[in-house]
């Protein structure tokens, strides 16, 4: 048993798949297939099981993942040990990040990258409720997300940007308006929601239940450029942050009258001492 075999077993476990895992680790699928298959019968265990659209973890294959994320933890711990002896940095880091943040993490990318071009950095689409619990399994490195609050059992964050949400609204038509807004009259506007899980979802039901006002979301969508549509064709109107709305140029933007739903972007990662990459990733972003 070696560590590229625990690698490509984790990497199945988390792509859900044979075809996902060898993408990621760019290999043919065969390899991974033959890679997993060498391991079973090396362990005498089934460590997934198969059918023809699902793959899916045996009990033996959780306990061997679980294992294996804290061996390839450590095993990039001690690669990094040596990397501080010779004053470089080199590896891979996975970095979670919300949709429609890109932007917005890209320049310290490019700057990190430019300091540091040995280390590998793989960003991967997060939501915001599960960046947690990715964080704490080994799965992700590093997140960017909207939280609201430092999230506790052994992770901490910083603020990166605070921002009061505005709603947008069609250049045209009923729905556009010229003045400031409440939540109560949004909320008889036909709305444009984003999915559970969305950190813009969170923070716009965290602000009408602090107003007691109900509403009702004629589409709820996972994707920013997809509200956005909505909207620009009149079916609605959306709460956003200014940052993400400023990506629409042409939808006309109100700022909300009074309690408007607050956006907070942290940067979130396990407590302690973080390896080099990371902290190193971390002083870009923070600039």
């Amino acid at each position: 048993m070696d560590l590229r075999q625990m690698e490509v077993v984790v990497a199945v476990a988390e792509e859900g798949g044979f075809s996902a895992a060898a993408r990621r680790l760019h290999v043919v699928q065969s390899a991974v297939s033959g890679t997993v298959r060498a391991l079973e019968r090396e362990l005498d265990a089934r460590l997934f099981h198969r059918t023809t659209h699902r793959v899916s973890l045996t009990p033996a294959g959780e306990a061997f993942v679980s294992a294996a994320r804290d061996t390839l933890r450590a095993a990039g711990e001690a690669r990094l040990a040596v990397e501080r002896t010779k004053g470089e940095l080199s590896g891979e880091i996975t970095v979670g990040v919300m949709q429609g943040l890109y932007t917005g993490v890209a320049p310290a990318l490019a700057r990190f990258h430019r300091e540091h071009p040995a280390v590998v950095v793989r960003l991967r689409q997060a939501p915001t409720g599960g960046i947690p619990q990715e964080l704490r399994d080994g799965t992700l490195d590093l997140a960017v997300g909207a939280l609201d609050a430092p999230q506790a059992r052994g992770l901490a964050s910083r603020v990166l940007a605070r921002e009061e949400m505005v709603l947008v609204t069609p250049a045209t038509g009923p729905l556009r308006t010229e003045r400031p807004v409440t939540l109560a009259e949004t909320a008889r506007l036909p709305l444009v929601e984003f999915s559970l899980g969305w950190g813009v979802r969170h923070s716009v039901d965290r602000a009408f239940r602090a107003c007691s006002v109900e509403r009702t979301a004629v589409f709820e969508v996972n994707d920013v450029l997809g509200a956005a549509d909505l909207v620009r064709h009149g079916l609605g109107v959306c709460i956003l942050p200014p940052s993400l709305a400023a990506h629409f140029p042409d939808l006309p933007i109100r700022p909300f009258v009074e309690h408007p739903p607050t956006w907070t972007v942290r940067i979130v990662h396990l407590r302690g001492e973080c390896p080099p990459a990371v902290t190193a990733l971390v002083r870009h972003m923070i600039k």
